[in-house]
């Protein structure tokens, strides 16, 4: 039996213990080339994975957030939302307002300076986009998607 792709980039002398570790092993190694190269580029425009998630949910929106509302619509859990809201604050691109009814709960408004920066980095995006899975067909892309969903569906 000729050895997987995976089983050669790891150098990975047996095959995998089962199918499910293989392809859970797959989706982790193929995540985390895709994290480093969209982290590269996030870095260019003086941004992290989790602020741009910040930035593209606020912009997404159209009017500002309470925060937990940002957390519960992050694509990756960040145990700190108040920490990242800060650090997008001190780089002017998001301002708080406390709620006038309920002090507890914290609005966040994206800055004209954060949409300007998103704007500027919209294109090379999608350009990292089609770089990293252009190569693969529309009707590949969307059974991609269908599956990495089913697969979540066992949470």
């Amino acid at each position: 039996m000729n050895a997987s792709r995976l089983q050669s980039e790891l150098k990975k002398k047996g095959p995998f213990q089962s199918p499910e570790q293989e392809a859970i092993l797959n989706i982790l190694r193929t995540s985390d080339l895709f994290e480093n190269r969209l982290g590269r580029l996030f870095r260019e425009y003086g941004l992290t994975s989790s602020q741009y998630n910040v930035l593209r949910i606020l912009r997404g929106e159209g009017k500002p957030l309470p925060s937990l509302e940002i957390a519960d619509r992050m694509i990756q859990v960040v145990p700190a939302i108040t920490g990242l809201i800060d650090r997008l604050e001190k780089q002017k691109l998001v301002r708080r307002e406390r709620c006038a009814e309920d002090r507890r709960v914290v609005y966040v408004e994206i800055t004209d300076k954060a949409l300007e920066t998103l704007k500027k980095l919209d294109a090379p995006l999608e350009a990292l986009h089609k770089s990293l899975i252009g190569h693969l067909s529309r009707k590949d892309l969307k059974e991609l998607s269908r599956l990495l969903e089913k697969a979540r569906l066992a949470e």
